[in-house]
């Protein structure tokens, strides 16, 4: 099981999001799909009432990667902060999936060749959601189909090494990759700060790069991490670990100090939010109680 699943917000449209993602990739498929409650009885929020039946989530896949779909408003936007590297074996492939990612979308970096890399581009799609294309490097180690990136930027800029240490001291059977680069040292603005780096929490790679003070976005939950959570011993060290501002801990959603949204769940969350009521208890909950969920016990504050 996949123990981190990224979790995209879409502003009514996930359906049609998911849609396209499985025009774009090849291999996609969809696992599961959730809806929101009917009525308020059910547990129904009123400002969730134009969602009333329709669905909530939608969980799928890439390459055998999974993401979740969540359908909901404008609260929040996507921004580039967290992007997707997404590595191809030839440039026909990249061609092809830039045509598509592009249709409707933003060039953030032209597809060519780089120092650092023979193909790459970074193309923002139409919803919003950024993808890093990657010609793969035989030479180098073997990178998985997808790995996500998070982008230090504004005051967090320079914070990526240290986010990268922390994330693996919180997260078991982790470690650092050998591919940790620093700017160069003749850009005196950037020393000490990285231009890449990569990280396994489990098995599953992420990245990091400190993206400069200069940008005009930065982390934003509508792309949160999802920790899949074995027991209520699990939760409880996760959410310890990670929650960093108790204002914004809702339905198990959490922000850590470096502003990066998780969702730290159980992970037979979609068999328990089926249960008469649970969704309800849930809307009332900040950390996630298996026990209320299953109208049993306290629900935690």
């Amino acid at each position: 099981m996949q123990k981190i699943v990224p979790n995209f917000w879409f502003d009514h449209q996930a359906e049609d999001a998911v849609e396209f993602y499985l025009s774009v990739f090849k291999d996609g498929k969809i696992n599961a799909t959730l809806h929101y409650p009917k009525t308020e009885e059910e547990g129904l929020a009123d400002f969730q009432k134009d969602f009333a039946g329709k669905v909530l989530t939608i969980d799928f896949e890439i390459s055998g990667y999974r993401f979740t779909a969540i359908n909901a408003d404008t609260t929040f936007k996507p921004t580039p902060s967290i992007s997707f590297f997404y590595t191809c074996d030839t440039k026909e492939e990249m061609n092809e999936l830039w045509k598509k990612l592009s249709d409707g979308g933003k060039t953030l970096m032209e597809l060519k060749s780089y120092p650092f890399s023979k193909y790459y581009g970074w193309v923002q799609d139409k919803f919003g959601y950024t993808w890093q294309l990657m010609f793969n490097n035989p030479e180098g180690d073997k990178r998985p189909k997808i790995v996500p990136s998070l982008m230090f930027t504004k005051d967090r800029d320079g914070q990526a090494e240290d986010a990268m240490k922390f994330y693996t001291s919180v997260f078991k059977q982790s470690e650092i990759s050998k591919n940790l680069n620093y700017y160069p040292s003749v850009m005196s603005d950037r020393e000490g700060k990285i231009s890449y780096a990569d990280f396994r929490l489990f098995d599953q790679w992420f990245a990091v790069m400190d993206g400069g003070k200069d940008h005009d976005f930065s982390f934003s939950p509508t792309t949160s991490l999802m920790v899949k959570c074995k027991d209520k011993e699990e939760i409880d060290y996760y959410w310890g670990k990670l929650s960093a501002n108790p204002d914004f801990e809702q339905c198990g959603w959490l922000e850590d100090k470096y502003g990066v949204s998780w969702q730290i769940v159980p992970e037979d969350i979609d068999e328990l939010i089926r249960l008469p009521g649970a969704y309800k208890r849930m809307m009332s909950m900040k950390k996630l109680d298996i026990a209320g969920l299953q109208g049993a016990g306290k629900n935690e504050k």
